[in-house]
């Protein structure tokens, strides 16, 4: 039986208000339809980085010794550990991308080796220099990015109740080339992810070559 491809929804935000939750719900709620998801070949589920409650980094051995000494770093490698691929949903803070997604990074090393990454951004400018940040550190985790992402505009993409208040966060109502667009990365995740699964094998056990 082939296995599930499974990609995690990596809600990048975590401050109170925060947009990204509706911007991962449009996510997966378009992923649902996707045929790889639809036929069983992969599985897509919303990951939160507010729910694992993250402090700045406190291990004192580096992530790539993978000793991890506090329950809330094993909880985060574990679940980690337990996808293929990443989207990664990242609004645009003062040209770059938030630090709780930097720091939620850099707690762990091998788990993020040899999977596949896409990213969906929002923001004034769609996120897009947030991604463009986001793209460099993924070569040093050992994370295959894809071409495609998709860029949200604040104020095309999204349907807000109140306008002029700034803790409204709104309900992510992208256009129609989005949703072509998120199929199109999910098509180049899923694919990478299943192509890359070979290296994911553990080291005791031996690739065929």
């Amino acid at each position: 039986m082939p296995t599930v491809i499974r990609i995690a929804v990596v809600v990048g935000s975590t401050r109170p208000g925060r947009r990204g939750e509706s911007v991962a719900r449009w996510v997966a709620d378009t992923a649902a339809a996707h045929p790889a998801v639809i036929d069983g070949r992969a599985a897509v589920e919303v990951v939160d980085l507010a729910a694992f409650d993250l402090p700045l980094l406190d291990e004192s051995v580096p992530a790539a010794f993978a000793s991890y000494a506090h329950a809330h770093t094993r909880r985060w490698a574990d679940t980690v550990a337990g996808f293929d691929g990443f989207v990664f949903v990242t609004p645009e803070y003062n040209h770059s991308f938030p630090a709780a997604l930097k720091n939620a990074i850099d707690f762990l090393y091998a788990e993020w080796h040899d999977k596949a990454a896409g990213f969906v951004g929002y923001g004034i400018h769609g996120g897009t220099r947030a991604v463009e940040q986001l793209r460099q550190i993924m070569a040093e985790v050992k994370i295959a990015d894809v071409h495609t992402q998709v860029a949200l505009s604040m104020f095309a993409d999204f349907t807000f109740t109140n306008p002029a208040d700034p803790t409204d966060p709104g309900t992510c109502t992208p256009g129609p080339h989005h949703a072509d667009a998120l199929a199109a990365m999910l098509d180049e995740v899923i694919a990478w992810s299943a192509a890359l699964k070979p290296l994911r094998a553990p080291a005791a056990e031996p690739l065929s070559v």
